[in-house]
């Protein structure tokens, strides 16, 4: 089970931080990513980071957005900085047991969904 947490509504130019627990998996090994989708869009990949910490970013994410996770505690985070309108959208935890899953950031590939968390950025 993965449960997300930290959505909210901002203005442009803050920050927000998103937290996704997982439950249920053997959490270090696993390939976990944040994807987000817009309304009438399919669901794009934001960031990732593998079992062994290589982190993987979307054009968009780069330079703003910062992927972490902490196995000890079974989470994941997604520090949000420079948040822009276009920002705005249902943002999901993804899980993985596979290596595939982080080399592709495919959808398909991510087997673990949490049920989203909303993020709200105002001009």
């Amino acid at each position: 089970q993965l449960l997300e947490s930290g959505g909210g509504s901002v203005q442009a130019g803050g920050s927000l931080r998103l937290s996704c627990l997982v439950s249920g998996l053997t959490y270090s090994g696993t390939c976990m990513a944040w994807f987000r989708q817009v309304p009438g869009k399919g669901r794009e990949a934001v960031a990732s980071i593998s079992a062994q910490f290589s982190q993987r970013y979307a054009t968009s994410a780069q330079g703003r957005f910062t992927i972490t996770r902490d196995n000890s505690k079974n989470e994941m985070y997604l520090q949000m900085t420079s948040l822009k309108p276009e920002d705005t959208a249902m943002y999901y935890c993804a899980a993985d047991r596979s290596r595939r899953a982080c080399r592709t950031l495919m959808q398909a590939d991510f087997q673990y969904w949490g049920q989203g968390t909303q993020v709200t950025v105002s001009s």
